[in-house]
């Protein structure tokens, strides 16, 4: 496992925020450093491209990874997007770069952020992820970038881990985001506001912000030990008009495989999920979808859906 301690101190972080009111009272870092056991675990399984890693253009602070051989797009491949918000909503994105460069290895673009150099520590918010919706539309169209006309924009997908999560549900009714993905995650029903302070300018969303979703989603999280599990799975019965898809791995916590080689488990389930809703993919949706689907006979996971094509 890489880098756990930085996203535990970042959802630490969070636990006393604005953020942190869909966060349930009581967690602990026992209990939010809770992985399923690497030994005996599904591996990632690395898409057909190479990958690189690198700061975005003139945009301190967005972390993007993508196929370092970009010849094949868009004559050949498309190259869909995905926003990635970090677990603890911490703003170092490189905590999950093993994740995501799995996902980017079967023809993605993913973004993050990551920490500038000099600036003070913050959280990762939604107005980062949406200033990376307006990067992409400037990148696509800058004459001699390596991604100039290579970038699918009618496909982005946001997906988040933990804290995370509730930035992809913050997201998720821009009409420019087609579909999204929450991971160990999900949102409570809005509250009175007891105090006075001014509301901050990206707050954490409720479940009202359910019945603004347009597209496809997913609920994943661990089973019993993953303290967002009834929480997550509330979330998937109030979404009652869109294909929604939920899933709860036995025996994986909080962090489930996050932090495994590439991502793990996890990290299959996410890429197959874009593979499936963006490209196409038959084999990849057998994951999902189908009487014998695949995580459905699984006998390591509880799943239901709604809606999803057969």
């Amino acid at each position: 496992m890489r880098n756990i301690s930085t996203f535990c101190f970042g959802l630490a972080l969070v636990l006393g925020s604005n953020i942190a009111t869909a966060q349930p009272a009581g967690i602990t870092m026992d209990m939010i450093n809770t992985t399923l056991p690497l030994e005996g675990a599904p591996l990632a399984v690395a898409g057909p491209y190479q990958v690189t890693s690198e700061g975005a253009f003139n945009a301190a602070g967005l972390l993007l990874f993508r196929p370092a051989d970009l010849a094949a797009f868009p004559a050949k491949d498309k190259l869909p997007v995905l926003l990635w918000g970090n677990g603890g909503c911490s703003i170092e994105g490189k905590t999950y770069s093993d994740f995501l460069g799995t996902i980017a290895s079967h023809g993605f673009l993913v973004l993050t952020t990551t920490a500038v150099a000099g600036e003070k520590t913050r959280q990762q918010n939604a107005g980062d992820l949406l200033g990376a919706l307006e990067w992409l539309a400037a990148e696509n169209g800058r004459a001699g970038a390596p991604l100039a006309g290579k970038i699918d924009k009618t496909h982005i997908a946001v997906m988040g881990q933990s804290c995370g999560g509730f930035l992809s549900i913050s997201l998720g009714g821009d009409p420019r985001v087609s579909t999204i993905g929450v991971f160990n995650s999900g949102v409570q029903p809005a509250t009175a506001n007891a105090g006075t302070a001014p509301a901050p300018a990206f707050p954490s969303p409720t479940t009202e912000a359910l019945a603004k979703l347009h597209g496809p989603l997913m609920f994943i999280n661990g089973g019993d030990r993953d303290f967002m599990k009834a929480t997550s799975h509330a979330n998937y019965e109030l979404v009652t008009k869109l294909p929604v898809f939920y899933g709860s791995r036995h025996g994986a916590g909080h962090t489930a495989t996050m932090h495994h080689p590439g991502g793990g488990e996890f990290a299959n389930v996410a890429a197959n999920w874009l593979l499936y809703q963006f490209k196409g993919d038959k084999k990849a949706g057998k994951m999902f979808v189908g009487k014998d689907c695949e995580l459905c006979t699984n006998s390591n996971w509880d799943t239901e859906a709604k809606g999803l094509n057969k």
